[in-house]
This record gives structure tokens, C-alpha cells and sequence, in this order.
């Protein structure tokens, strides 16, 4: 709890300062006599798409065009009446549908058309309303990219790093479970697992907002190098997860099936959840990844010695699984995908 907070305490800010500024600028400077619409848009630009802020801006703003339009429209040639709203809403939404608009144009569309529609001095508002969407848009996109931005090496310390070690000390789990032949303790792990899995698309978009803060605000394009080396490794990361949560599925299922686990298993899954935790820490310092290969290959020769006895059915999808891990972390330090899959082990079927 204590790291989400400081994760989106920045965000919090942000929110505050662009509802602030927007509001003065709608009141105050184009006296527009509807001012609280630009701090509502600012503030769902700002916490609605951390990941993608201008296209949430460029959202609101055409929703809201679209609604404040065809608004306009149907009143001043049918005035304003229940049927009359039902059609403005009706319309604006197929507009909407017509560009091809998001849920959230959609949205706004709706809405704009509800509150414009459904009033006498509707055609007065839209002008207005416009403007405000306009001015919320923009203002958040500001603070966001100028006057507050985040600092993306921060944001990546404190949202990757977290889920990285979530898998890795899963990964732990599942080794000293399969050592002690304990199943119950595999189920807990895979238990813990599934919620890591869960959060990781929260992690993403984090970094994705951390990578559009580097490319687009000035005061922070000097970490956009780090970014971009962080991109690279999180492209190949998805696969890593995904071969690691089967691999731990099936680990659960060897041990409830009791089969035999070779000695040199656990120490092997144990070392790629090293390999992991190693990654991370050299890709954000701009280290040479040599320690994540060496701790990644020292799995390979462990599993590779624990299968040369043979192995029974449920334990070789792990060993399976376990090579494509540590294929995907070797390409996400940097190997192309041929070589990654040769020093693993991984043949053309697998």
C-alpha cells in the first residue's frame, strides 16, 4: 500500500495542480460562465490514461466537440423536449461511432449531448463546453509533460521493481517447494503468482507513461536512453512470465502427481529468479548484462545436468517451460533470439 502511494502521489498533484490551473484560466481569463467542466476534463485526462495522456486528451476534446455539435444542431431546428434528447444523445453517439471514437469519445459524446440537449439555452452552452474541454485538455498535457512531470527512473524503481521481485521470490517458493517435495507450499506460490501476473499490466502502463514523460518533456529527455533499454527488456519479460507461470503450474502438478524431481531442478529455477532480479537492476543502471547471463546460464547447465538421467512426463513441460525463461531473459538482455534459444537449449519444436 505503502509503495502504490508513493507511486501515484505525484499523480495526485498533478490532478490538483491541472484542476487548479484550468479552472482559473476557463473563470478568469475567457470568462466562460461554465468553468468547472475544464477541471473535470483535466483531472480524467490526468488519472484516466497515465499511460497515454494525449490521446485521452484528444479524446475528451472530440467526444465533446462531436456532443456540443450535433447538440447544437437538433435544438435549434427541433428545440428541446425528451424525444429531442433522446435523439441528440442517439446521434451524437453514432457520430462518434462513425470516426471510429473510443469508449471514451463515446462517452463524452453522450453526455456533452445529454447536458446540451436537454436545455433550453443548450445552443449557448456548446460554444462554452467546448472551450473547457479544450482548456482541460491542454492544461493537463502541461502539467504533465512541463510544469510536473514524472520522473521516469522513479517510476520504474518503484513499479517494475516491485513485480520483478514478486516473480523472482515466487520463482524462490516454487525451488524450495520442489526441494522438500512440498505441494501445498507450490500451491500457495502459484496462489501468489497468479496475483503478481494480475498487477503486471498496471506495471506497463506505468512505464509507458514514464517512457512518454522522457520522450516529450524537456526536463526529464536525458533518462529517455535508460527508457528505451528498459523497452527492449520488457518486450521479451511478457514471454519470460508467461513460460514462467506454466512452468510453475506444472511444478505444482509434478508434485501432486508425486513424481520424482531431479536434484539439480530447484537450484535451477532458483538461479533464473536471480537472473530476473539481476536483469532489472542492470538495464536501469546501464550496466553490461553479463551477470544476468552468467546467472541465466548457470540454470541451463544445472537443468541440463539434472535431466541427463531422464526425467518423467510432468517435469520435463517444466524443464521446458524453464528453458523459454531463460530464453526470453537472455533477449531481454540483450541476445538475439537465435542464440538466446541455442545457449538455452530450445530446438526448432519447442
Amino acid at each position: 500500500m505503502y509503495e502504490r502511494l508513493r507511486t501515484y502521489l505525484i499523480v495526485a498533484a498533478q490532478a490538483g495542480v491541472a484542476a487548479e490551473l484550468s479552472w482559473f484560466i476557463t473563470r478568469d481569463v475567457l470568462h466562460n460562465a461554465q468553468p468547472i467542466f475544464a477541471p473535470a476534463v483535466a483531472i480524467g485526462t490526468i488519472a484516466g490514461a497515465i499511460g497515454n495522456r494525449i490521446r485521452r486528451a484528444l479524446e475528451f476534446i472530440a467526444g465533446v466537440t462531436m456532443g456540443a455539435v450535433v447538440a447544437h444542431v437538433i435544438t435549434r431546428i427541433f428545440g428541446v423536449g425528451p424525444v429531442q434528447t433522446g435523439v441528440v444523445v442517439a446521434l451524437a453517439i453514432a457520430v462518434a461511432v462513425a470516426f471510429r471514437g473510443t469508449g471514451a469519445v463515446l462517452a463524452q459524446a453522450g453526455g456533452t449531448a445529454l447536458l446540451l440537449g436537454s436545455v433550453a439555452q443548450g445552443p449557448d452552452l456548446a460554444v462554452p463546453r467546448t472551450a473547457s474541454a479544450v482548456v482541460g485538455g491542454v492544461v493537463a498535457i502541461a502539467v504533465a509533460f512541463l510544469i510536473l512531470p514524472l520522473n521516469p527512473l522513479r517510476v520504474v524503481h518503484r513499479s517494475v521493481g516491485p513485480t520483478l521481485d514478486a516473480f523472482a521470490r515466487e520463482l524462490t517458493a516454487v525451488a524450495d517447494a520442489l526441494a522438500h517435495r512440498d505441494p501445498q507450499q507450490a500451491e500457495c506460490a502459484l496462489e501468489r503468482f497468479s496475483t503478481a501476473w494480475e498487477k503486471r499490466q498496471k506495471t506497463a502502463e506505468l512505464v509507458a507513461a514514464a517512457r512518454q514523460v522522457a520522450i516529450l518533456s524537456p526536463w526529464r529527455r536525458r533518462r529517455i536512453g535508460i527508457m528505451r533499454r528498459w523497452e527492449h527488456a520488457a518486450e521479451h519479460l511478457d514471454a519470460a512470465y508467461t513460460s514462467t507461470r506454466e512452468m510453475v503450474h506444472w511444478a505444482v502438478e509434478t508434485l501432486r502427481a508425486g513424481e520424482p524431481v531431479p536434484a539439480g531442478l530447484p537450484p535451477s529455477i532458483e538461479h533464473a529468479g536471480q537472473a530476473l532480479r539481476l536483469l532489472y537492476r542492470d538495464v536501469v543502471a546501464g550496466r553490461e548484462p553479463g551477470p544476468t547471463r552468467a546467472r541465466a546460464m548457470q540454470a541451463i547447465k544445472e537443468v541440463n545436468q539434472a535431466c541427463s538421467d531422464g526425467v518423467e512426463s510432468s517435469v520435463t513441460v517444466v524443464v521446458a517451460q524453464l528453458r523459454a525463461t531463460v530464453s526470453a531473459l537472455l533477449q531481454a538482455s540483450g541476445l538475439p533470439e537465435a542464440e538466446a534459444n541455442r545457449l538455452a537449449g530450445l530446438t526448432a519444436s519447442e
